[in-house]
């Protein structure tokens, strides 16, 4: 966005979500999926779809115009792109990701609501709908396991013996740390309902005996035990700043002396103006919740140095949309 403004960039963002709206349409209709490995024709996916000629020849145009798919002789392809990130068959398919954001459209086509009345758009409640939960946690987790693995690769936990991963969902960062660091047992604290999804992935990496499941709020109920290190990912832009300085504290007051609490996040800037993504993300905490929001590092760091932590600062990683990890030791 740093970039000269022209009219043909302003109308160019303006109207990119008919662009955003075919990605999302192909997703949902599986299109990527049905292609596979194979080149089919309009009317042969249409079939498959058991849809209209025209409308899926149309789509599948579009798509291949913003080289997300090929076409040759009236056939249509995968890209490799598109092999490995929108077909189902890879496992490092971003399907998920894509439909939860088609599910945050509605909210986000009434903005101007949400910054009028200061109020959320849509409610928590929505993601008790079976299709909108399993977009958003499957889509957190393939997230995830693709961050993951770097982020334990590059944050150093020697030493440390019993890790707490809050609100750590299915677990995926303590897998990954604890898979880079085999001295290390750890704890997943989140949501009664997270159990089974959490205990299903551990298991399928072979550390059962090393990650242990606690369930609970971590809002109104104890952390139980003593960590000499704590993972908070992700879990405090859902809440206002009096709610995210009592997570810290929660956090903090399970570390040993000596112990670290590690908070990773989309970090804006100290003016809070930038840069986009966690402004943006900013924006979609207004439309989602009572006061979340996205925070800045200062603001964090500030959190920490409330919650009694010392030598506070920034980790030097490169990570997507601006995301970042601030460690302060108990």
């Amino acid at each position: 966005m740093t970039e000269e403004w022209n009219p043909g960039k302003l109308l160019g963002l303006s109207g990119n979500y008919w662009a955003t709206c075919a990605l999302q349409a192909g997703v949902k209709l599986a299109i990527f999926s049905h292609l596979g490995s194979r080149s089919l024709s309009g009317e042969e996916i249409a079939k498959q779809l058991k849809g209209d000629p025209r409308g899926v020849t149309t789509l599948l145009n579009a798509l291949t115009a913003m080289d997300l798919l090929t076409k040759q002789e009236g056939l249509y392809s995968n890209t490799p792109f598109s092999s490995s990130f929108l077909s189902k068959e890879s496992p490092q398919y971003l399907g998920y990701m894509i439909m939860h954001h088609h599910h945050l459209m509605p909210s986000w086509a009434k903005l101007d609501e949400a910054v009028i009345s200061g109020r959320p758009i849509r409610g928590r409640a929505s993601f008790e709908d079976e299709t909108v939960r399993e977009s958003f946690l499957m889509g957190m987790f393939n997230l995830a396991m693709m961050l993951a693995p770097h982020l334990a690769s590059v944050i150093d936990l020697s030493g440390k013996k019993h890790f707490l991963d809050l609100g750590g969902g299915p677990g995926t960062y303590a897998i990954h740390f604890c898979l880079k660091n085999p001295g290390l047992k750890a704890t997943v604290y989140d949501l009664k309902t997270t159990r089974p999804f959490a205990e299903k992935t551990i298991a399928r990496f072979g550390l059962r005996e090393r990650i242990a499941f606690q369930d609970g709020n971590y809002l109104q109920e104890e952390i139980r035990g003593t960590f000499d290190g704590a993972w908070l990912s992700q879990i405090l832009h859902g809440e206002g700043p009096e709610e995210a300085q009592r997570i810290i504290r929660k956090a903090v007051s399970v570390l040993e002396p000596g112990g670290q609490i590690f908070v990773h996040e989309f970090l804006l800037n100290n003016t809070l103006d930038g840069p986009l993504h966690p402004a943006l993300f900013s924006l979609n905490m207004l439309l989602g919740t009572e006061h979340g929001q996205s925070y800045s590092e200062q603001q964090v760091m500030d959190m920490l140095a409330q919650a009694g932590t010392r030598e506070i600062r920034r980790l030097p990683l490169q990570t997507p949309n601006d995301s970042g990890v601030i460690v302060g030791t108990v």
